[in-house]
């Protein structure tokens, strides 16, 4: 996320230095229409908790090591690529590996935004020239699709939505490309032919959730579906397992019952949040049998709610009990970010997940005032990356701003910029952000796409897609990727951040992109409404 500093200055030098080779960069404007950064008074429910849970975690260290094929920033991506990297074992995720990939063991784009800090987006080369289709998945007019029912009505879905990122990874000489869909099944498919490599997994209901692939190595796929299971399924045979499954409803649910997040994996525990607003962390023991077959003997280390009162009694008449964990969990150092579709922030201290002393303990707390579906991207200074979207509309939403910076060291005012881009209910942003070098990269629901200065909260430009927009955007190679409702996948040049983009190609496909894509060895995977997966790319 920008400027580098506080941990392994050897490299931020090197980084820095890089940078200043590119040349001088210009700032564009974006115009009277923008809102600029409002400076807010932490207002309600912003002081840090003492919360306190119980826990029996287990012990040892994790780490991310190696070398980085592709990141967020395109000088970063080309200095680390020469660059080893050893993490620090002394936390969970060593914040200095923003942007890096998840797993030293399996190269792969493995978790909704691609590692515990969901800064990591896949690799190159991007293609600058115009790209093709190289296959659709399934074939045609054989689209995922199957019946579901939402608040007592029941309709088609097709295809994935706004948590339906593919995993992309390596694993016995092929490239996988695993992914939930509307048709009510997990899908296996190689990266290479658009065809299945194992039959799918069938669920009871919309296999909804993003997945995540297992980081150590196990043939392991951890994803939610609407059925109310979170499960872990094997995929080491001929078909896939399901070797464990957790319910999600709870006699003590808030809201729902659905898992929606990305998991992730940490030192043998899985970590997750649910639509029933409760934060879950399970020992997996991870193992094999006899037979070389993978095993999981999974046990609950703890679970701590995604809400409290005081969240309840300032959400008041406005759906308070609408307060599940739809945004994937967020992991740097030893603290777990969560957002809420109430706007509660938390970060709780997860280190005994590492060490295998005390309990989990919430350490920060802030309410934006509106639903948030974007993850938290906390970067390598400490900072927060926050999105909301405008859905209560409440005067606490309408105070804080949409896309705000928070620094957690301060829990009483932690608001160091924020940027109101309210244009009244079903606007803000459903993304989790892009933070490369100095500048922040943000779009919004009504289809614009900001580049915003890290530090002060400027708007430097702004573009349109000229259609909604839930998609996250990605970053490979200093070709920034955007997907829009209406299908179409743009690539626009951001070789200079700071400077309003180009756009250099753009492919329609046949429906709504509301999943986000995943780049990987320069093809582009990503799934549409329609019922179809397309891998994106230049002719081999």
């Amino acid at each position: 996320m920008s400027y580098f500093a506080r941990r392994g200055r050897a490299f931020v030098a090197g980084v820095a230095l890089l940078g200043l080779l590119v040349g001088v960069v210009n700032e564009l404007s974006s115009g009277s229409d923008d809102s600029q950064p409002s400076s807010i008074s932490p207002g309600q429910g912003t002081t840090a908790s003492d919360t306190t849970v119980a826990g029996d975690p287990g012990a040892g260290a994790a780490g991310v090591e190696g070398t980085v094929p592709g990141d967020t920033a395109t000088t970063l991506a080309n200095t680390a690529t020469t660059t080893p990297f050893v993490a620090r074992t002394d936390v969970l995720v060593d914040p200095a590996s923003f942007g890096r990939p998840y797993s030293a063991t399996v190269p792969g784009v493995l978790t909704f935004r691609g590692n515990p800090t969901r800064s990591y987006y896949g690799t190159g080369p991007v293609p600058r020239t115009q790209p093709q289709t190289i296959w659709q998945y399934p074939g045609a007019g054989n689209p995922m699709c199957g019946e579901s029912s939402e608040y007592g009505n029941v309709r088609v879905w097709c295809g994935t939505g706004w948590t339906g990122q593919p995993a992309v990874f390596e694993r016995d000489g092929r490239t996988w490309v695993v992914f939930g869909a509307y048709d009510w099944k997990v899908h296996f498919v190689d990266a290479a032919t658009g065809q299945d490599i194992i039959p799918p997994f069938a669920t009871d209901d919309l296999a909804k959730g993003n997945v995540t692939i297992d980081p150590d190595g196990y043939p392991l796929v951890y994803v939610g579906s609407r059925d109310n299971y979170l499960r872990v399924i094997a995929f080491d045979g001929t078909e896939p397992r399901e070797l464990w499954k957790l319910n999600g409803r709870t006699d003590d649910r808030m809201h729902n019952d659905d898992w929606d997040a990305a998991p992730l994996v940490l030192n043998d525990h899985l970590i997750e949040g649910g639509e029933n607003s409760w934060f879950y962390g399970i020992k997996l023991n991870r193992g094999y049998a006899a037979d070389g077959r993978v095993t999981v003997n999974p046990a609950m280390t703890f679970r701590v709610p995604g809400w409290d009162q005081q969240l309840i009694d300032d959400l008041g008449s406005k759906d308070p009990k609408r307060v599940s964990l739809e945004a994937s969990v967020s992991v740097s150092g030893d603290t777990a970010w969560l957002n809420s579709s109430g706007g509660l922030v938390q970060g709780w201290d997860i280190s005994s997940l590492r060490t295998g002393q005390g309990q989990v303990s919430r350490t920060f707390r802030f309410w934006t005032g509106d639903d948030s579906d974007a993850s938290i991207v906390p970067d390598d200074q400490g900072f927060l990356f926050v999105g909301a979207e405008v859905d209560r509309n409440n005067s606490r939403a309408q105070s804080t701003g949409q896309l705000l910076k928070l620094d957690p060291s301060k829990p009483d005012d932690p608001v160091v910029w924020s940027i109101d881009v309210n244009n009244g209910v079903d606007s803000g942003t459903w993304a989790t952000p892009i933070v490369t070098g100095d500048v922040v990269i943000w779009n919004t629901k009504p289809g614009k796409v900001y580049g915003i200065d890290r530090a002060t909260g400027e708007i430097l430009w702004k573009l349109s897609v000229t259609a909604p927009v839930l998609s996250s955007p990605s970053l490979v190679d200093g070709v920034l990727i955007q997907a829009d409702g209406n299908g179409t996948i743009h690539a626009y040049d951001l070789s200079s951040p700071r400077t309003m983009p180009t756009e250099l190609w753009s492919v329609t496909l046949d429906a709504n992109i509301e999943s986000t894509p995943v780049v990987w060895n320069g093809r582009i995977y990503v799934g549409t409404r329609a019922g179809y997966v397309y891998c994106i790319g230049l002719p081999a």
